[in-house]
């Protein structure tokens, strides 16, 4: 999924047939994904990182929570749960959105979504170390393998024995899908059977307990002032957090969660197609054949392309 996303897996991989309105939100959700890249490194044009996150978090968290209390959904009464939920927050916003942003600074909005989609790849391994019934098959390890390997291609062996800021802000990304990973994991171990949307509150109320007092501490109270950044906030946090979460679990309940993860492959053009076009960034061919192993790799992960392929090679009596 994309950075904007509850966690890589945070239910078992399961594919459904695909309806016409399951793709039309699917799509929609990929643009709104791809979108938020842009919309985050324009609103770092005028805030600082931490603060542009402590924005993100608390005003996601606002907009849930009205969703939660209009659809009067149950809240959990185990103190355990909302421990859990915190730490849910640290790995699914805190971490990955803090260096992602950071990240941003140093290097392309469309290099970013690229690394980003490896957090489907970082996924599927930390879901088969963690979790009994998620095992690694041949088909998954040569999926990941590609994926480790596209990955290092987008970023570059040669800039990473650089280790300048370019290369730190690469690797910074990188370990933000990580989390996403751990994240997914956590969710599973920790926060089955809790309302998706009360999750997705409770998980981004405990972000803005961390983020908020950080954002105050480091960069003191910062508004915003330019329109486009105010809007950018906007985007960010009311469309491309809290609103692509009420349509990522309508296409997880639809669709399975195998299919939300096509959704990977598409946020990443978008974004490209957006940083070319508004901000007119050059990507070296590296990074984009980086990208075609990593495509080639989720593709092996999910598998039904492989299926298809094998029934329509099958001679039919």
């Amino acid at each position: 999924m994309a950075h904007a996303r509850l966690g890589a897996y945070p239910f078992p991989m399961t594919s459904r047939d695909m309806t016409t309105r399951a793709w039309a939100e699917l799509g929609l959700l990929s643009l709104i994904w791809g979108g938020s890249f842009l919309a985050i490194r324009t609103a770092l044009d005028e805030i600082p990182f931490v603060t542009s996150v402590a924005y993100r978090v608390g005003i996601a968290a606002l907009v849930l929570w009205a969703y939660v209390a209009l659809r009067r959904l149950p809240l959990p009464r185990d103190p355990r749960v909302w421990g859990a939920l915190l730490v849910m927050g640290l790995l699914n916003n805190v971490v990955p959105f803090s260096l992602m942003a950071w990240g941003q600074l140093h290097i392309e909005t469309g290099l970013t979504s690229i690394l980003n989609a490896g957090t489907a790849v970082f996924g599927v391994l930390a879901a088969a170390t963690f979790l009994a019934d998620e095992s690694l098959t041949p088909r998954r390890t040569a999926g990941v393998g590609l994926g480790f390997l596209g990955v290092a291609t987008a970023i570059g062996l040669e800039n990473l024995a650089a280790f300048d800021l370019r290369s730190m802000a690469q690797v910074a990304v990188v370990l933000g899908t990580v989390s996403y990973a751990m994240a997914g994991v956590w969710a599973r171990l920790r926060l089955a059977g809790l309302v998706p949307q009360v999750q997705a509150a409770g998980m981004l109320t405990g972000s803005s307990l961390v983020m908020i007092p950080a954002a105050l501490w480091l960069d003191g109270p910062v508004l915003p002032r330019e329109p486009d950044t105010i809007l950018a906030i906007g985007y960010y946090a009311i469309v491309a957090t809290a609103c692509a979460y009420l349509l990522y679990f309508r296409i997880l309940a639809m669709a399975g969660s195998g299919n939300v993860m096509l959704c990977t492959l598409l946020v990443a053009p978008v974004a490209i197609l957006l940083g070319a076009g508004l901000r007119d960034e050059v990507l070296s061919p590296n990074v984009y054949a980086g990208f075609a192993l990593l495509a080639l790799g989720l593709v092996l992960i999910d598998g039904r392309l492989l299926r298809a392929l094998r029934r329509g090679s099958t001679p039919r009596p």
